[in-house]
């Protein structure tokens, strides 16, 4: 699930049973506020796609929208995908309020995603460029299927963005639902035979595999408000062919 700018986690996760239905889950969790993220970008996507020429856009697990957003706002075709229809919403709403004719919304399982991909975005073109930003989830989630799923539907010289935390942020330190993966796991997981060492195979190219350092703000219930250091991996790879 994606957190945009400087929101992390809520403690909604601490004691949650991995077994429940994941659209209960996510629904509940989104009506416990009338927000639950910042609505900004995260500053490492910002910094690593800022300078790309808009195309087509997707974003896997968009939540509330922030990135699909902040991407129609620079001229892509943007669209988002995220299993809670609440989440979903509020999005349109707000991309309704900006005047985004360009940034769409779809309430799906990313799960039924990895088969059934186009029929679910609604896209018989491929994409120039895919999100997935912090797509954690303490219940059900297929990360890795749905990760090596995007590579299928990335055009020539399209690229995947994978962001996620090195270690628990303050709001999961107490949470052992999550694997906080390094760059070299996540390129790993995308069983492309890319590593920190092997930077190009056929079709495919590294173009970013880091830890990116920001600073974010406790705004989860009960935290107090002050900036904490948080470290992101950072994953661009490149479909060359």
């Amino acid at each position: 699930m994606t957190e945009h700018g400087t929101h992390t986690h809520g403690s909604a996760h601490a004691q949650q049973d991995p077994h429940e239905d994941p659209t209960t889950f996510w629904e509940r969790r989104y009506s416990e506020s009338d927000r639950i993220w910042s609505g900004h970008v995260n500053e490492s996507l910002a910094a690593v796609t800022a300078d790309l020429a808009p195309g087509r856009s997707l974003d896997l697990g968009c939540g509330e929208g922030g990135d699909v957003l902040w991407f129609a706002e620079r001229g892509w075709q943007a669209t988002g995908i995220d299993l809670s229809a609440t989440a979903v919403d509020r999005a349109v709403a707000e991309a309704a309020d900006r005047g985004l004719s360009n940034a769409r919304f779809v309430a799906a399982d990313l799960g039924e995603w990895i088969e059934r991909g186009a029929e679910i975005d609604g896209s018989d073109q491929p994409f120039d460029l895919i999100t997935a930003s912090f797509m954690l989830s303490p219940v059900e989630l297929p990360r890795q299927r749905i990760l090596q799923a995007a590579l299928t539907r990335l055009a020539p010289g399209g690229r995947l963005v994978v962001l996620t935390h090195v270690a628990p942020p303050p709001s999961m330190e107490n949470n052992h639902h999550f694997d906080f993966l390094s760059p070299s796991g996540e390129l790993e997981l995308l069983g492309l035979g890319l590593s920190a060492e092997v930077r190009e195979v056929d079709g495919w190219v590294v173009e970013v595999a880091e830890v990116r350092e920001r600073e974010g703000v406790r705004e989860a219930a009960g935290q107090d408000g002050h900036p904490h250091h948080l470290e992101d991996t950072v994953v661009v790879v490149r479909r060359t062919l």
